[in-house]
């Protein structure tokens, strides 16, 4: 028999240090590694996720919590999205996840949202497999790339270089029209994140990219509206000629379709471990849709 449910606070109560402790303990024996996540980098975390601390929840004493489940909001989509659900290793099979999991569901449904969504790492089988049982259906695979940019790319058409609110309402306009984007790659997180980057458009296609010092180039959306991906080539294609061999980043939030499959013939590879982007409706009757 389990014991009691542990209380649920919002997550905004909790201070800063307190709630970053919580995450790195959490996650200190995840399945990719833990979080290298400084506490002055805490702020730009919560930002570059989308999360909203007033609508997220932890499990147990203020003081000491031991779980939470931290939630971003996509207002535009009516949704919910699950960020960040995990427990610390002596609270695991306590009920404090399963708590926090249906309290999630039951506050979006309650704020009038129509579905929850979140992504799953998919060899965290455990994890995928408690999603299904509790409704998630798998809208699609999204995949990390890594590599380097060919080193004789040859100049193709010139892309058409937009400021941040010009990169941001062309995806807005993108979801309008029916493309299905993970949060983090999506304008509202796109507005949040301190370092602007660059933003390259070209034809149906839109690239957005930074170059941290010393790092690789990381790639933070790049979205075409037609499935053959040939305005998402050229970009690519450009963005070879401006960086000959640079190595290249993208986390694994690229849907294929979307994408995907240019970053793969323009030479990077498809890193081994990719996410589950799941959905659950909270209109009966409903399935789940990109």
């Amino acid at each position: 028999m389990l014991p009691p449910a542990p209380p649920l606070h919002p997550a905004d109560q909790i201070p800063a240090p307190v709630l970053h402790q919580l995450f790195c303990a959490a996650y200190a024996d995840y399945i990719i590694g833990p979080p290298p996540l400084p506490l002055e980098h805490w702020p730009r975390f919560l930002a570059r996720q989308g999360i909203d601390l007033a609508l997220s929840r932890v499990a147990g004493p203020p003081e000491a919590p031991v779980a939470f489940a931290f939630v971003a909001p996509r207002p535009a989509l009516q949704r919910w999205r699950l960020a960040s659900l995990a427990a610390l290793p002596a609270a695991r099979g306590q009920g404090a996840a399963p708590t926090l999991l249906t309290d999630f569901r039951q506050r979006a449904q309650a704020a009038g949202r129509v579905a929850v969504e979140l992504e799953v790492i998919a060899q965290n089988t455990r994890a995928f497999e408690l999603y299904q049982r509790r409704g998630y259906e798998v809208l699609d695979a999204l995949h990390g790339y890594s590599g380097h940019l060919p080193a004789d790319a040859r100049p193709g058409p010139a892309p058409r270089v937009v400021d941040r609110d010009t990169a941001c309402a062309w995806l807005d306009a993108a979801e309008a029209a029916g493309l299905a984007l993970p949060l983090q790659v999506s304008a509202p997180v796109l507005r949040a994140l301190p370092e602007p980057g660059e933003a390259w458009q070209h034809g149906g296609a839109q690239l957005c990219f930074v170059q941290p010092p010393g790092e690789p180039l990381f790639i933070r959306s790049l979205v075409d509206h037609h499935p053959a991906q040939a305005d998402a080539a050229v970009l690519l294609q450009a963005l070879a000629a401006a960086h000959p061999g640079q190595a290249v980043a993208v986390p694994p939030l690229q849907r294929p379709t979307l994408g995907g499959e240019a970053l793969r013939q323009i030479g990077l590879a498809r890193q081994p471990l990719h996410q589950w982007w799941m959905r659950s409706s909270l209109l009966a009757g409903d399935q789940a849709t990109g």
